[in-house]
């Protein structure tokens, strides 16, 4: 049976801790995913995740349904043995590609007809497909299919979303699933309070295991991805965990742990690590500015990832400027050691019953560090 225990919540805030059991072990909220689309986290093995203690990573239902298939994957075992990962997957339904592939595909009230990105072969993924591909896949937490309006769009947009994602939510729910697979519904609404508000509660009555808030950091600003999260989540059941999806800055995470949220997923920790980004406790810093040419120093001083036990900026920087595989890989592995060393910091203060401090702390953790306040 699938249970989500909240061990704590915190006194000053709604931030509380929990524990998602799924078939490949717990998994300790609040939670950021790894993104590994292609059923793989870009530059990191494995066994380098389980170094970092990460307890869950997140796969895409449409690009693995495109390559290399999802027959492929079931004669390998499934998702887990195909990729050597043993811990807890999360699939996305492909819900959002609806959005970023809009001119290869069309969406009606069956599904989406999709022009591969790839060879241009013509594919249907619908409700009843995207349930089936997840299934076949084996993975711990299903996602339902939906449409995620772009931003901007009008209000008659975002209204014909919300009653597909409705109606394909319904057809999902009653779609097999593998043994243990958690299936979470999404609430959609783009930016109008009511629509988000009534997503949720139809969602609510459809009895999914979780809820997730789709359709934010889609092209908004900040105050706006706040507002979708503060309009979805207060309709959403308490003792179910709730999933931001796309989210992963760390003020965004804050805030929204703030408000109840449990899960996130992002790409940043390892696309703005192949651009030469590093996330330290002061911010984020360029390491492949020339400034870095010849210091000795790690990434992050004090910092106990391997990348900075091991290599100096400047050796990490001439990877970069290099081009050399390994010089992603060591910031790669800086990153993502700070994004769960920063999670951890969240669920440490909610524990401590400190959440309402660690915010008021952490108001410019995202801010761009100047190079000259790491000279010293």
């Amino acid at each position: 049976m699938n249970t989500f225990t909240i061990t704590h919540h915190d006194g000053g805030t709604q931030a509380r801790c929990g524990v998602l059991h799924t078939t490949h072990g717990p998994v300790e909220t609040p939670v950021f995913m790894p993104v590994g689309t292609q059923a793989t986290v870009k530059a990191m093995t494995p066994a380098e995740l389980v170094e970092l203690d990460y307890q869950i990573i997140l796969g895409n239902t449409y690009h693995l349904f495109v390559r290399p298939g999802v027959e492929l994957i079931e004669r390998c075992g499934g998702l887990h043995r195909f990729m050597g990962w043993e811990r807890a997957i999360l699939t996305d339904s492909g819900g959002f590609q609806v959005m970023s592939l809009a001119k290869l595909r069309k969406v009606t009230d069956e599904g989406v007809h999709f022009q591969s990105h790839l060879d241009g072969t013509r594919l249907f993924l619908g409700p009843k497909e995207a349930m089936e591909i997840q299934r076949r896949l084996g993975s711990d937490i299903a996602m339902v299919l939906d449409e995620c309006p772009p931003y901007p769009c009008d209000r008659e947009y975002a209204c014909q979303a919300v009653e597909r994602t409705l109606s394909w939510a319904a057809l999902c729910a009653r779609q097999p699933r593998a043994d243990g697979q958690w299936v979470f519904g999404i609430v959609q609404g783009g930016v109008h309070r009511d629509l988000r508000a009534s997503c949720a509660t139809e969602l609510v009555k459809l009895g999914f295991d979780g809820y997730a808030i789709g359709g934010v950091s889609v092209g908004e600003g900040p105050e706006l991805i706040a507002q979708g999260v503060a309009d979805s989540v207060d309709h959403l059941p308490w003792e179910r965990p709730r999933y931001l999806m796309g989210v992963g800055m760390f003020g965004q995470m804050v805030a929204a742990v703030a408000r109840g949220v449990d899960m996130f997923d992002c790409v940043t920790p390892t696309r703005l690590a192949r651009h030469g980004t590093a996330f330290t406790r002061l911010g984020r810093v360029a390491i492949k500015a020339a400034v870095w040419k010849e210091d000795q120093r790690p990434i992050e001083e004090g910092c106990g990832c391997y990348a900075c036990t091991h290599f100096s900026r400047a050796y990490v920087r001439h990877l970069l400027n290099a081009n050399e595989v390994l010089g992603v890989r060591l910031l790669s592995m800086h990153n993502l050691y700070r994004f769960g060393e920063f999670v951890g910091e969240m669920r440490a203060a909610i524990r401590a019953n400190t959440f309402a401090t660690f915010c008021e702390r952490h108001r410019d953790v995202d801010r761009v560090v100047p190079a000259a306040e790491l000279m010293d």
